[in-house]
Formats: C-alpha cells, structure tokens, sequence
C-alpha cells in the first residue's frame, strides 16, 4: 500500500498515533554530514522519511533519501531507534514518531531539490552543523557523534 500516512490519517484523523520513520546520517568521503531544508518545517534536518506498509526500515531509508536528495546511499550500520517523543504537524496530525535511524555513505546520484520537500540540501562538517528541527533528530545525531550505536531511546 502506498501512501500509508494519507490512508490511516482517513481513518483517525488529526489523533496522536504512533509513525515509522527511517532516518539517514548521510556522510561524503569528506565525512560532513547532509542536511535538508525541509518544506514542512522550514529547518535543518536529516533526510528520511516514512515507512510504507511492507517496506523494511533500510529499504525506507534508501527510498526516501533518494527521493529528498537524489543520493543512492548505502547503509554502513545501524545507529539506533529513537521513540519517546511527540511531534505536532502544521495540517494539524500529532504522533508519536518512532524513527530507525542509519549511518549511511554515499554510492552514486546527484544532489537535486525539488523545491517543495526540500529546499536546500548541504553539507556540513559534523562539529558545525547547525540545530536539528526536533529533538528525536538532535538525540540520534548527538549519539553519532558520541560514537554511540545501537541506542535505544
């Protein structure tokens, strides 16, 4: 099924549910970190985005970053699953965000924003990077750069 988030949203409305997300720590050779402007938050954040009913975690990943960066990525490890957290929408919908989030290098594509989910794509050195839009993306990325992985939060 495609579109999940648009199908159970039918169903429950703007109520607070859980949300699968996968989440990329996306590294060049030069080992900065990128970054997306999103659209709904006008805000740094790192790629990813929502799992589609049979997808794994990692196929979401790859999927997502590609479609938000035009990246293909490969997965190197598995930093960790974040969950305690809530998250309130600008249409409205509230959850509770449970994200899966990878480190991930780069293996082909180009960069390309479409001007709508992405506004600016960059790379920044991994101690100067700027705020994340939420707290959930600030504990992963703050865990990466502590060297600490397999997290449970």
């Amino acid at each position: 099924m495609m579109d999940y988030i648009r199908w159970i949203r039918s169903k429950v409305g703007h109520d607070r549910i859980f949300l699968n997300f996968s989440t990329a720590i996306v590294l060049n050779e030069e080992r900065e970190v990128l970054l997306q402007m999103r659209g709904d938050k006008h805000a740094w954040g790192l790629p990813g985005g929502a799992l589609e009913l049979g997808e794994s975690a990692e196929e979401t990943v790859i999927r997502e970053v590609y479609e938000e960066t035009g990246l293909h990525i490969k997965v190197e490890y598995f930093q960790g699953v974040y969950t305690r957290y809530s998250d309130d929408y600008p249409n409205g919908d509230q959850a509770q965000p449970i994200a899966f989030v990878f480190v991930c290098s780069i293996c082909g594509g180009t960069l390309s924003i479409d001007g709508e989910e992405t506004l600016d794509l960059r790379f920044f050195p991994v101690t100067a990077a700027p705020p994340l839009f939420n707290q959930q993306q600030r504990d992963a990325f703050a865990d990466f750069l502590h060297g600490r992985r397999g997290i449970s939060r």
